[in-house]
């Protein structure tokens, strides 16, 4: 029985917005001068996360999905079953385009993808100022279809500020953009699909333009938008405090404050744990291993219970 936890190494993406970030405040050695994405636990074809430590050192999550679902406890009889979320983090070093993504079964029906995309941000940093684009003000199909191709941004676009520690829920459906100078984590969904609305005219180094997506998005795009009603909890345990940020169809996801010692069972198939401030250690079987800001591993189902130790912040979840 695998006995340690599965620690990964991010695939990193190069983005038009993106920026040195994921450098300077994660000390990870970065690819690309505007790299825009940390994929950080990821079995998705398009950037499956490596496995660097254990007896599967060198795999990637993806293989270690197809040919070790008992780590999961992925169901035996349903190998096509793809890894079910993502977690990413996020250098917004300029705005994002205005986007939307499709729930499952359109994903499914229309672009041969195993899941649409829900998905929620946990804002690490941000800019004084810096602001989301989260929902609409169309009250119909026809109003949005006319604000959209007629180019009325400010007028259709919801804007929110956000600062350090702030969290919000994005379903499918949800026209959104992440803003200036923020840099998240996000779990979602393990889903690429992302129909853009509008990119505020930019252009690559060769002068091109990037596709939009304007059919599909009205096709997808919750109307009227509805703000999702989350409630929070709060748990404190001698060494932890455990904030509930969401549980709905997909995942849940937790904010940790570890400040000591604390032991904890599994209580998912598996969880996904990202280290977001600090260091410390996480002891399973007696076995000690170090983790600090910027580290992400999964308690797999082989392991009842760990131990944590130190002063440190995570961002956890599981499938709900």
């Amino acid at each position: 029985m695998y006995k340690e936890p599965i620690f990964l190494q991010p695939i990193f993406q190069e983005r038009i917005w993106g920026g040195q970030k994921l450098h300077t405040d994660f000390h990870y050695t970065i690819p690309y001068e505007k790299t825009g994405e940390a994929w950080a636990i990821s079995a998705h074809e398009n950037g499956p996360s490596k496995i660097i430590n254990g007896e599967l050192k060198g795999k990637t999550l993806l293989e270690a999905w197809n040919d070790h679902g008992e780590l999961f406890n992925k169901p035996v009889d349903n190998n096509e079953e793809a890894y079910p979320l993502l977690i990413k983090i996020l250098d917004a070093n300029d705005n994002l385009s205005v986007q939307v993504h499709p729930d499952d079964q359109y994903a499914r029906e229309v672009a041969n993808e195993a899941y649409g995309k829900t998905e929620c941000w946990y804002v690490l940093s941000a800019e004084k100022d810096a602001e989301l684009i989260i929902g609409h003000h169309a009250q119909t199909r026809e109003e949005l279809a006319t604000m959209i191709d007629e180019g009325k941004w400010d007028d259709l676009l919801r804007r929110v500020k956000v600062k350090a520690g702030d969290f919000v829920y994005v379903p499918s459906g949800t026209i959104h953009a992440i803003g200036k100078g923020i840099v998240i984590l996000e779990t979602q969904q393990s889903s690429d699909i992302t129909y853009r609305v509008y990119d505020y005219d930019r252009t690559d180094a060769a002068g091109n333009t990037r596709e939009l997506h304007l059919n599909e998005a009205k096709d997808v795009t919750t109307v009227p938008h509805e703000t999702p009603q989350i409630s929070e909890e709060i748990v404190e345990k001698a060494g932890l405090i455990e904030k509930k940020l969401v549980e709905e169809k997909y995942f849940t996801v937790y904010h940790w404050e570890l400040n000591g010692e604390v032991s904890l069972d599994r209580t998912a198939d598996f969880l996904q744990v990202s280290v977001i401030d600090g260091d410390g250690t996480v002891t399973i079987a007696d076995n000690v291993h170090p983790i600090k800001k910027g580290d992400h591993f999964i308690i797999p189902a082989s392991v009842p219970s760990y131990q944590l130790a130190g002063k440190a912040s995570f961002i956890v979840s599981h499938t709900s």
